[in-house]
């Protein structure tokens, strides 16, 4: 017997129409370089519509991939919908990646034409011409002042808006992809993620749901995680989703310039990766906000940053889990019932947990190299895998030997895990960033939450460095609080009674700043080649 239900097709403008329809007046701020810019949801959807017949006066072909190369605006995300909602593929280039990086990406990808911020455009401009399939550039001017080359291949997006007719949105192939995302790349060429229309419409549900980051009507949505990583984590389609009001940070990524836009906009939930809100809390600590949950995920969110903005802000921050080939949010931390009872440093614990997969995403940890599960005991360890609905499968014509998912159908994520009885994750490490001292592991992401710890340090990332008795050893990066002293002694006194007695690093390196990756992630790999000579101590 079979289901009476209406086949309806999960795609993209179903959440263009919902907010079009009903939520036309609320509002979307921009901050950009010379003030705010405020529209509605209307007045989107009206430009959102004759974007869509811009793509068809320049000639972008049927699935034609459109290259953004744009911070987190308005008009970013009218071209989140008028790509996918014409049958196109909205493509994201990340602003900081490095230039061999972007001409790869742009050329394995067949971009035909790149919408560009006027504020990055020397760091496109100087490119194109390695970028074989670009046929077109497209100017948004968000404030900057960067000369606007005189070529015939340049156009001013305004000027083309003027000119277009509005075009109507019928796409009905929920499987057709909508956009694509590469991997920031830190070992070999970056990989596509190819996401489909479906995909992007289930993850949106997760993503409002109360699991996730609950986003509704009422509120005010601010992503900070640019929209060139990961689709913004999904709040981009999201906040149309659920009719909330929208705040974009636009090129105004100063920790001061965020906090003032969370104050005066009224902002309730916001999301980024660890360091920027390492960076807003001095400027967010002690004022009036409207904040009930701040999304923090990209890396493992530091246990003690989390307890500051608990003690400073008045909430902790939620930690979420997830990746590029996982659309990206799997799972979340929110606390259960069972713990609401529980002492304040067992609740800080499992806030430091990356939580239970969201409903549509299960997840499994095995041995190396093998599909055998371990027990979710919390303390077998073992490489995270998942499957769903909005888990990759496969990469966008990948280099030979890349192989994403395991034989029986699970994507294999790279990140070393525990779960306990209730699945809730427990990250231990990325696999390339273990420690592997005298045959048995330690987890960097434990140590720097212990270093972390210290109230004089503000960041501090493990990494290995070469020992000829042990293999491998343990050197800590440690970034001082303005101000604040602390010797190598010191640290190691602090964590000695938290890690495991041959855990302690052999040595403590003082630094300036951590090295951070193009989407701000701690680059372990730039303080391995750094380090890679380090005296061994006796």
């Amino acid at each position: 017997m079979r289901g009476l239900m209406q086949d309806v097709p999960l795609t993209v403008d179903s959440i263009f129409r919902h907010a079009e329809q009903h939520h036309g007046d609320v509002p979307i701020v921009t901050n950009n370089p010379g003030g705010k810019v405020r529209t509605t949801y209307a007045e989107w959807a009206m430009r959102t519509r004759r974007l869509g017949g811009v793509l068809d006066t320049l000639g972008i072909s049927a699935d034609g991939r459109v290259g953004t190369f744009a911070w987190n605006s308005a008009r970013h995300l009218e071209l989140y919908f008028a790509a996918p909602c014409t049958g196109r593929v909205l493509h994201t280039l990340n602003v900081r990646l490095f230039p061999e990086q972007l001409t790869y990406i742009a050329n394995h990808a067949e971009d035909e034409v790149v919408f560009v911020d006027r504020t990055v455009l020397p760091l496109l401009w100087p490119l194109i011409d390695t970028m074989t399939t670009v046929r077109h550039v497209v100017v948004m001017d968000d404030g900057g002042d960067a000369e606007i080359p005189d070529d015939p291949r340049v156009h001013d997006y305004e000027a083309l808006l003027a000119d277009a007719q509005p075009v109507d949105f019928g796409t009905t192939d929920e499987n057709a992809a909508a956009s694509m995302c590469y991997t920031s790349g830190t070992t070999g060429n970056p990989k596509g993620v190819v996401y489909s229309h479906r995909s992007t419409v289930l993850h949106t549900m997760a993503v409002v749901s109360p699991n996730g980051f609950g986003i509704g009507v009422e509120d005010v949505a601010m992503p900070i995680v640019p929209m060139f990583h990961a689709n913004a984590w999904g709040i981009a389609h999201a906040a149309p989703a659920a009719g909330a009001a929208m705040v974009f940070p636009g090129a105004m990524m100063q920790p001061q310039a965020l906090a003032d836009l969370i104050v005066d906009e009224g902002v309730t939930f916001t999301a980024g990766v660890p360091t920027i809100f390492q960076g807003a809390l001095p400027h967010l600590a002690g004022r009036p906000h409207r904040l009930r949950k701040i999304g923090c995920g990209g890396s493992a969110v530091p246990k003690a940053l989390s307890e500051a903005y608990r003690e400073q802000v008045g909430l902790p921050l939620y930690q979420a889990w997830g990746m590029t080939e996982t659309h990206p949010v799997a799972s979340g931390g929110t606390l259960s019932a069972r713990w609401a009872d529980a002492d304040e440093a067992t609740q800080a614990d499992r806030r430091a947990r990356q939580g239970v997969p969201l409903f549509g995403v299960e997840a499994r940890i095995v041995e190396a190299g093998t599909t055998d599960p371990l027990p979710w005991d919390d303390t077998a360890t073992g490489e995270l895998q998942v499957r769903g609905p909005w888990c990759a499968r496969d990469y966008y014509s990948p280099d030979a030997g890349v192989e994403l998912s395991t034989e029986d159908g699970w994507m294999k994520t790279g990140d070393v895990a525990a779960m306990d009885e209730a699945g809730n994750i427990r990250i231990a490490d990325r696999t390339k960033d273990l420690i592997k001292s005298g045959g048995e592991w330690i987890s960097s992401v434990d140590l720097e939450n212990a270093i972390m710890s210290h109230p004089a340090v503000a960041e501090a990332a493990v990494v290995a460095i070469p020992h000829p008795k042990w293999d491998e050893r343990p050197l800590a990066c440690v970034v001082l609080k303005p101000g604040e002293q602390a010797t190598e002694q010191e640290i190691l006194d602090h964590i000695t009674p938290l890690v495991a007695k041959w855990w302690l690093p052999d040595a403590v390196e003082f630094i300036d700043e951590v090295p951070k990756t193009s989407v701000g992630k701690f680059s372990k790999k730039d303080l391995r080649t750094r380090f890679a000579e380090y005296p061994v101590r006796s």
